[in-house]
């Protein structure tokens, strides 16, 4: 069996630590004055906020990047990659199996056994060391929007049982029947049946709302459609 462990980081953007990622830059092995540049770009940078005739003094802008801007999603996963790294070189020490996929702000921890307690148990730990790791980097889980999901070819009744993380701060997770992860909607067999007939009715759907937009004499015209 494979087991998923979904979790997001809130607040990413926002929360980047401006005094730190020029070292991780540093330590990446960029050039010298890529790191100067986003010294002078990020460090000691001010706002100030304007509503109708208010205005505010000039505030200090210690962290965060900003979103809308094309080097945001860069930075951020520049700023993310020595914590994965770290975090693999931790479970490899302890000899925990669980990969781990990031979509930037969107983590995902993957263990496979033949035993469900192992799993959660492998889950649990690892949960545990990451939500540590991001914390010190200045980053927090989003406990609402975590969610497990197990993978099986059994073809008995499956009945999971379900993650407690109550001892980290977290929920207590269940498995769902089906998972949907960056649009992809999974199910434990991966026969991907619900994927399809969810996007098939979506599709079907947008065909016949276009025949409300226009006909053959006014509203949308055919090359529009």
């Amino acid at each position: 069996m494979t087991s998923t462990l979904a979790f997001d980081i809130t607040q990413f953007f926002p929360s980047l630590n401006h005094c730190l990622l020029p070292l991780i830059l540093r330590k990446a092995g960029f050039d010298p004055k890529v790191d100067c540049f986003f010294s002078n770009y990020l460090i000691g940078r001010k706002t100030w906020y304007f509503w109708n005739s208010f205005s505010s003094s000039f505030l200090n802008v210690d962290i965060g990047v900003e979103q809308g801007l094309a080097l945001s999603p860069i930075l951020s996963v520049l700023y993310l990659a020595p914590i994965l790294h770290i975090l693999e070189k931790h479970l490899k020490i302890l000899k925990i199996l669980v990969s781990i996929l990031s979509f930037v702000n969107d983590g995902l921890l993957v263990a496979q056994s033949k035993s469900l307690t192992i799993l959660n148990s492998f889950l649990f730990c690892s949960y545990n060391i990451a939500s540590s790791l991001l914390e010190k980097f200045g980053l927090i889980m989003e406990h609402g929007k975590m969610e497990m999901f197990h993978f099986s070819r059994s073809h008995d009744v499956f009945d999971p049982p379900p993650l407690n993380l109550s001892a980290l701060e977290g929920p207590i997770l269940f498995s769902r029947d089906t998972w949907k992860y960056l649009s992809f909607i999974f199910d434990r067999k991966l026969s991907f049946h619900q994927h399809i007939n969810y996007y098939m009715n979506k599709s079907i759907s947008t065909v016949k709302c276009m025949k409300i937009l226009g006909n053959s004499v006014h509203g949308l015209i055919p090359h529009q459609k």
